[in-house]
């Protein structure tokens, strides 16, 4: 069943939480209590780290940021991990995968210690969260960081990713559909305002989908069949509720396997100043969900855009986001380069800014 949550009291559950008179911000905790952006610590701009341990990766982030500024990337760093396999039939992450974890969050580490990072965000997703030992594995990885671990719930991924999207995109934009794929979840998101009206998450990660649904290799159309008809099962109800807002004027992809499957079947469009934007009509999709279905994993990742890290996902993650474009009646959607990490960066900046005014 999706677990949802829309605008108003109750918005952020866990690390997140409201300061008075603000009911619509989402504050992210961290373990130390300084506030970078006080003139008496720290100059403008200053360097801020994400760490994402997410069900694929572990991704280390580190940018330069100030209060209204456009965050400047100085390393991204990432570690494939793709926690899904190590998942043991009681659905606890096995030695072998918490081991391969903790070296993965020790590099990180090492490497903000050594770009210098003024404050360390880490955060934890699905794979962590929902695995039967989660604690007993949110408790080690906080030993070997030495601070807490934020551990996201689907709804507060897909609203800091839906700020990203925001802020990438601007105001002009107007109400914006959010798609995200995860390895252990999807989000759906809508509003036109800097938060969603609406935020959904569902447990149709790629790496999820592809363990339950496609453990082959290649999977076969028969596998894909049945992945096809319980994403459209699961999208349905998520299609009813967000049939009840304005339709979007814009329909954004975020993630890695969003942007692969651009790379594959997608097309380039021009942007401002020349940037170029991505474009993924849900046809093209469809009429390529058949062949990477026949292809063993070896061959998928001689196709342009898919990298060896995504090749085991990739049939998954172009079943599950097809589904949910047909649900909410959607032909096409642009690719955002900005996703979580840049949304919980920029939640950051706005939260200690606002403390160091009052």
């Amino acid at each position: 069943m999706p677990t949802s949550s829309a605008k108003g009291p109750g918005l952020a559950p866990g690390p997140f939480r409201h300061p008075p008179g603000l009911p619509l911000r989402a504050r992210l905790t961290v373990p130390d209590a300084r506030n970078p952006f006080a003139r008496s610590e720290y100059p403008s701009p200053v360097r801020l780290g994400v760490l994402d341990i997410g069900s694929n990766t572990v991704h280390l982030l580190a940018a330069d940021v100030h209060p209204g500024g456009r965050p400047l990337a100085t390393t991204s760093d990432r570690t494939v991990l793709r926690l899904m396999r190590f998942l043991t039939p009681s659905g606890a992450i096995s030695e072998e995968g918490v081991q391969a974890l903790l070296t993965a969050v020790v590099q990180a580490r090492a490497i903000a210690e050594r770009e210098r990072v003024d404050a360390l965000l880490a955060t934890a997703t699905s794979a962590v969260r929902e695995a039967a030992n989660g604690a007993e594995v949110i408790a080690r990885v906080e030993a070997a960081l030495g601070q807490p671990l934020q551990v996201l719930d689907g709804e507060t991924e897909a609203r800091l990713t839906f700020l990203a999207v925001r802020r990438w995109f601007g105001w002009a934009a107007g109400q914006i559909l959010l798609f995200d794929i995860g390895g252990g979840s999807f989000e759906v998101a809508a509003g036109s305002e800097e938060l969603p009206d609406i935020a959904v998450s569902v447990p149709l990660g790629a790496g999820r989908s592809t363990v339950m649904f496609l453990p082959d290799d290649p999977p076969g159309e028969e596998a894909v069949e049945r992945l096809r008809a319980h994403a459209a099962d699961v999208f349905a109800p998520v299609a009813a509720r967000f049939s009840a807002l304005p339709r979007p004027d814009h329909v954004v992809g975020s993630s890695k396997a969003i942007r692969s499957l651009a790379r594959l079947v997608g097309y380039p469009a021009p942007g401002w100043s020349g940037s170029e934007r991505m474009l993924l009509p849900r046809a093209a999709l469809g009429s390529w969900i058949p062949r990477l279905a026949r292809l063993p994993a070896s061959a998928r990742q001689e196709l342009p855009g898919i990298t060896p890290d995504r090749t085991f996902q990739i049939v998954a993650a172009a079943v599950v986001l097809h589904t949910a474009m047909t649900a909410m009646r959607v032909e096409e959607l642009e690719v955002s380069p900005w996703a979580l990490r840049e949304g919980v960066l920029l939640r950051y900046i706005e939260d200690r800014a606002h403390d160091a005014d009052h």
